[in-house]
C-alpha cells in the first residue's frame, strides 16, 4: 500500500509519498516507475538526476534502496501526448514469456529467457520482460532480482515480494549464490580450469559506443572457467561467476584471448563468420544454473541450452 500526504508549503502538483512495509528495501527508480504509470523511463531518471526527487528531504541516486517510513517527494511530471499512448504486449512476446517459465511460487517467478528479448524496456524497446510480465500479470509485486543481457538465454529470476527481493539481493551480495553459464569460445583451449580476477570498469565510449573493458580502477570480477569439449573452430565452456558485473563473462573470455561465439562488440569478427556458416545467428552465452537461499530452503533453477544453440554443436561435431 502507498500513502499519499500533501503539504501546505510544497508547489502546486507536488506529491508526497510515504513507503510501506510492502516496499521496505525497493529501489527508488524501480518504487517511481510502479507508481508512476505512464511516465517515460526517462523523464523519471532526469528528475532523479537533477534531484527533483528528493526522499526524506535529501537527494538521491537511482540506485538508492528506501525503507518503510521514508517520505518521497515527487514533483509535477509533464508527459506528452505520445508518451502518453497506452500500448498493450504484443500477443507473441506474451505468449513466449508464459512458455518460458521455469518455476514459480509465491515468492518466485523463474524464466528460461529466450535470447533477444531485453529485460526492461530502452530505446525502441516498448517492452522488456518486466515491463510484459506486469501487464500480463497486473496483480502484486514483481521485480527483476538480478539482469542478464538482451542477447543472453536461460535462467533470469523475479520477486514477488518485497521480501524476497531483499532475501534474493542478500543471497547474491554475499556470494551464497551460485551463478553458471555455458559458452562457445574461439579457439583451442589448453589452459584447463583457470580463474579470471580481472576489475572491471563501464562507461569507456568507443564510436559512441559504451564498453567495459579490464582496468586497475574498476570493479572486483571474478570468473571461473571450465573447458567441457572442445570443437571446431572453439570450445565450450562453463563460467561460474562470484560477481555480476555488466559484460562480465563476455569481457573476461575476450581477456583471456577466447572470445565468445555471436559477440559484436567484445568477440572477433572473422571467428563470428566462421560460426555463421554453421548457423550461429546470436551470441553464444546461456544462463544454465542458478542456485541460492531464500526462505528456509534451497532454490535450484536449471534450463537446457537453447535449441539453436544445441544445434550449432551438432553442426560443429566434437573433436579439434
Amino acid at each position: 500500500m502507498i500513502r499519499s500526504m500533501t503539504s501546505p508549503d510544497a508547489p502546486v502538483g507536488v506529491r508526497f509519498v510515504e513507503v510501506s512495509a510492502d516496499h521496505d528495501g525497493q529501489r527508488i527508480d524501480n518504487f517511481l516507475l510502479r507508481i508512476l504509470k505512464g511516465v517515460p523511463k526517462s523523464l523519471v531518471y532526469r528528475c532523479l538526476r537533477k534531484g527533483e526527487v528528493r526522499v526524506n528531504k535529501g537527494r538521491s541516486r537511482p540506485d538508492h534502496r528506501l525503507h518503510a517510513g521514508d517520505v518521497v517527494r515527487i514533483p509535477p511530471l509533464r508527459v506528452s501526448a505520445d508518451d502518453n499512448v497506452e500500448r498493450t504486449v504484443p500477443y507473441a512476446l506474451a505468449e513466449r514469456l508464459e512458455a518460458a517459465v521455469l518455476y514459480e511460487d509465491r515468492d518466485v517467478l523463474a524464466l528460461d529467457k529466450p535470447a533477444g528479448i531485453a529485460v526492461h524496456k530502452g530505446s525502441g524497446v516498448h517492452f522488456g520482460v518486466i515491463e510484459a510480465l506486469r501487464m500480463t500479470r497486473p496483480e502484486g509485486f514483481l521485480e527483476l532480482a538480478h539482469r542478464l543481457d538482451r542477447d543472453t538465454s536461460g535462467v533470469l529470476l523475479l520477486a514477488k515480494s518485497a521480501t524476497a527481493l531483499r532475501a534474493i539481493h542478500d543471497a547474491l551480495l554475499s556470494r551464497s549464490s551460485t551463478k553458471r553459464y555455458l559458452a562457445f569460445v574461439r579457439g583451442q583451449w589448453a589452459r584447463g580450469t583457470c580463474v579470471v580476477d580481472a576489475p572491471l570498469r563501464k562507461g569507456i565510449v568507443r564510436g559512441g559506443e559504451r564498453m567495459v573493458e579490464v582496468a586497475e580502477d574498476g570493479k572486483p570480477s571474478l570468473s571461473r572457467f571450465r573447458p567441457i569439449q572442445q570443437y571446431r573452430h572453439g570450445a565450450l565452456v562453463e563460467v561460474e561467476i562470484d560477481t555480476g558485473r555488466t559484460h562480465q563473462i563476455r569481457v573476461h573470455a575476450a581477456h583471456l584471448g577466447h572470445p565468445l561465439a555471436g559477440d559484436d562488440k567484445y568477440g572477433d569478427a572473422a571467428f563470428n563468420r566462421v560460426l555463421a556458416g554453421y548457423g550461429c545467428r546470436r551470441l553464444f552465452l546461456h544462463a544454465q544454473y542458478l542456485s541460492l537461499p531464500l526462505g528456509g530452503r534451497d532454490l535450484d533453477l536449471s534450463a537446457p541450452l537453447a535449441p539453436e544453440l544445441a544445434a550449432l554443436l551438432d553442426a560443429l561435431g566434437g573433436g579439434a
